[in-house]
């Protein structure tokens, strides 16, 4: 079980670091595009601050917070978009004050719980530990959208095993959310931390594994890059599903991002057959998914 008291800590740098990305944008670049089909750097950080709200009238309201949900499971497909939709209408340094507030006060109140004590949420109940954890992935998620609209490279962190935990244990929410059975079996996944160290999870001895970046596992689990641009690996059937459908965040299922390798491989001249004619058209494949108005994390 994670230690509240160090997830916080990370919490409050993860948001600090994304803070020092946003904070010196011009008015202007706040309506730059991101990732996400629809989404502003402006949504991203409406994003957070609508979620760490929620988070925490969850924490100070459980009866508010239960109508919130109720509210959002009546508008269950375009309530993530629409409450973006009005904070990025904000001043952009509004939004900023906003994010801001709500989430130093989301910290100072997930603090002061008493150990064991669990908040309502859209799955099941949250310890204060898990409901930090679940804001640091999304403020990390929603980041990595930022930093590719902006088009900034981000230094991983230790950070990243808070992501990959919540990725791991939410292997089986990835099928149900989906109307599958998850399987029985446990998996074994080997995650190379930024700094060298291998962070593991399941059984030494399972034949289904998943190896590879922990970045890269984050990545997937958040859907922020396609499989084929990662160098995450699975060993086995059932591994090799999960890795198509891994979804670390709460909510509809997303088509995450279209595969960068497959775009620059179509879009390269192939060599003629020597047996076959010249097509004057190209040959149809597959198209890559688009990603959802909601950023694919939220």
């Amino acid at each position: 079980m994670a230690d509240p008291l160090s997830v916080l800590v990370d919490l409050r740098a993860e948001s600090e670091d994304l803070d020092r990305l946003v904070a010196p944008l011009p008015e202007d670049r706040w309506a730059a595009a991101t990732p996400a089909v629809g989404w502003t750097i402006a949504h991203q950080i409406a994003h957070l601050a609508w979620t760490d709200g929620v988070a925490l009238l969850s924490v100070t309201d459980p009866e508010e917070f239960a109508r919130e949900a109720e509210r959002a499971a009546a508008a269950f497909e375009t309530f993530v978009d629409d409450e973006a939709r009005k904070g990025a209408a904000l001043p952009p340094a509004e939004l900023l004050a906003r994010w801001r507030d709500g989430r130093e006060a989301l910290l100072d109140a997930l603090a002061s719980q008493p150990p064991g004590t669990r908040f309502p949420w859209y799955g099941p109940p949250m310890s204060a530990a898990s409901m930090a954890t679940g804001r640091l992935m999304e403020t990390w998620a929603h980041g990595q959208d930022i930093a590719d609209g902006l088009d900034v490279r981000r230094e991983p962190t230790g950070r990243l095993r808070h992501v990959a935990r919540i990725g791991v244990r939410a292997r089986d929410y990835a099928y149900f959310v989906r109307g599958l059975t998850p399987p029985d079996e446990e998996f074994r996944v080997e995650l190379t931390a930024p700094d060298g160290e291998l962070w593991t999870y399941g059984p030494e001895d399972a034949a289904q594994r998943v190896t590879g970046p922990a970045i890269d596992f984050c990545l997937l689990a958040t859907q922020r890059r396609h499989r084929d641009d990662l160098a995450v690996r699975a060993e086995g059937e059932d591994a090799d599903r999960w890795l198509e459908i891994a979804q670390a965040f709460a909510g509809p299922t997303g088509p995450g991002r279209p595969s960068q390798s497959r775009s620059q491989r179509k879009s390269q001249p192939q060599p003629e057959s020597p047996t076959e004619p010249r097509q004057s058209e190209p040959r149809s494949e597959p198209q890559p998914g688009s990603v959802d108005g909601a950023g694919a994390g939220s």
